[in-house]
């Protein structure tokens, strides 16, 4: 038809492997084998692009959909239902390799494991494309999750959520990746590492009634190796300790504002700051009571965030459903749930609502739209001048900081830096980072040390050791602040500390 109507055969990118096998009616036979001879001459073992223009296959040929087979469906935890299943959500990799990028040239979070392995295989396209081909092509009886193929591709995935917002088809490795373990564990059974990851707080929980016992076991050389040999933890890492359990400091301890009350608030105590870092989530449940905001701590479960990490979905989706339970008659517009820790805090507003079974799903996405970060809520509230500068103190110092990634790719690390700027003297600087590459558990296990390391050396090492000992070192997450501390020996502190040590 283009040829009866005197038009010419082309494409917004080329000819390529599309119109490929028109291209000798288009020339002609003659100027066709110019073209060959060329490509002969010049590449004569078809190294570059081979099978586009020169011997081109049809263009029915090589699909990625086979004729008169009907495509395999799953019943999966996670509702992939908006973009028509699992095998769907996979195919929405058009293929661009955003994802196959190098830090120090263009900045950003995805893909972490391809910017130190610059490996195919460990890019959000490359895992695409294996789940993809491995949903496509399994054939009646044969398992689709349990292979060695999505094994290899999905190992360096760390869940750091770049892709969901830097992908131009926001490909969401991480859900993928968390479905794909849970696919494979009902064949295999839960290996015993995920099993004591995903009740990590649990552990802690029993912990918290004696930090200084469990502190000793953690630290002790002896008796840290075993625990380390057992779970398969990386021998150079320091386990987290035990600060007690915040919580219980609460129920003894509950501020109340001294000054004009402009509202009330819900802290969500996440499993991490409630055993982990409990001096933390002090400062930031005193932070707010300062600032005129009557605390509560309401009745809630883990957020879940371990479990879904190592695909124990439902696990993960009790929990959930649980929080939503407990927290959905409460949670308002004008009772916000707060929190601290982005990767808990944001499961809320990113897998709650695709994790829940459908009774639950109204209850999840009304509950996500009144979840705010510490940060983001302290930014809302400047807005509504209900904050101000006058609150902090004048003195000088010098911040820089790192942001965590589910922050970056769910929420916005710049409502960080807003509010670090709230002393009127202190100098913030955002950091030019990446992952720190602990991502959770990712960093601690023995066989992804070096891997880890590596990501944190790409970037944020490097940006951190250079700075002077007054410089104070904000991350927002708990992984974040352990990752810096192995990888430079500098600590590193939340918002919520600085601010609070800030206040006038």
């Amino acid at each position: 038809m283009v040829k009866k109507y005197n038009g010419s055969l082309s494409g917004e990118h080329g000819d390529g492997r599309v119109r490929g096998e028109f291209i000798p009616l288009m020339l002609g036979s003659h100027n066709y084998e110019l073209l060959k001879g060329l490509k002969n001459k010049w590449d004569p073992k078809h190294i570059f692009n081979p099978g586009k223009i020169i011997d081109t296959p049809p263009m029915n040929a090589g699909t990625r959909y086979l004729v008169d087979v009907e495509q395999p469906k799953w019943q999966t935890i996670f509702d992939f239902s908006s973009h028509g299943g699992i095998l769907k959500a996979a195919e929405k990799c058009s293929g661009s390799g955003d994802c196959r990028k190098l830090h120090d040239v263009s900045g950003g979070v995805m893909c972490p494991s391809y910017m130190v392995t610059k490996n195919e295989k460990d890019s959000t396209r490359g895992r695409a494309n294996v789940l993809r081909e491995v949903l496509t092509r399994t054939n009646q009886g044969q398992s689709a999750f349990n292979r060695k193929e999505l094994d290899e591709v999905m190992d360096l995935c760390i869940s750091c959520k770049g892709c969901s917002s830097e992908c131009p088809s926001n490909v969401d490795m991480s859900t993928l990746k968390a479905e794909y373990l849970y696919q494979k564990y009902k064949e295999t059974g839960i290996p015993f590492r995920s099993f004591m990851i995903a009740n990590i707080s649990l552990f802690n929980h029993i912990g918290s009634f004696f930090p200084p016992l469990a502190n000793f076991f953690f630290s002790n050389a002896f008796f840290s190796r075993f625990i380390k040999m057992a779970m398969g933890i990386a021998e150079q890492r320091n386990l987290p300790r035990i600060e007690g359990d915040l919580k219980k400091w609460f129920t003894s301890n509950k501020p109340k504002p001294k000054g004009k009350m402009l509202g009330n608030v819900l802290f969500f105590c996440d499993e991490f700051t409630r055993f982990n870092d409990v001096e933390i989530g002090k400062k930031a449940i005193l932070l707010l009571t300062r600032l005129g905001y009557q605390v509560e701590i309401p009745d809630h479960v883990d957020s879940g965030r371990a479990a879904i990490s190592k695909g124990l979905l439902k696990h993960a989706q009790k929990s959930a459903e649980k929080n939503l339970l407990l927290l959905g008659g409460k949670v308002s517009e004008f009772v916000p749930l707060i929190g601290i820790e982005p990767s808990a805090v944001l499961s809320f507003r990113d897998e709650y609502p695709r994790l829940v079974q459908e009774k639950w799903k109204n209850v999840a996405n009304n509950v996500k739209n009144h979840v705010f970060l510490l940060e983001e809520f302290i930014a809302r509230e400047v807005e509504r001048g209900n904050i101000t500068q006058e609150s902090f103190t004048k003195e000088k110092a010098k911040v820089k900081l790192h942001g965590h990634c589910h922050q970056k790719a769910l929420a916005s690390q710049s409502d960080v830096a807003f509010c670090l700027n709230l002393p009127e003297n202190y100098q913030v600087e955002v950091l030019p980072t990446g992952c720190c590459g602990m991502a959770g558990s990712f960093g601690y296990e023995k066989e992804h040390y070096d891997l880890s390391m590596k990501i944190g050396e790409l970037v944020l090492f490097p940006e951190i050791r250079k700075n002077e000992k007054e410089v104070i070192i904000a991350a927002s997450g708990t992984s974040c602040r352990h990752q810096i501390f192995d990888g430079t020996n500098k600590s590193a502190v939340h918002p919520a500390e600085i601010l609070y040590d800030a206040l006038r």
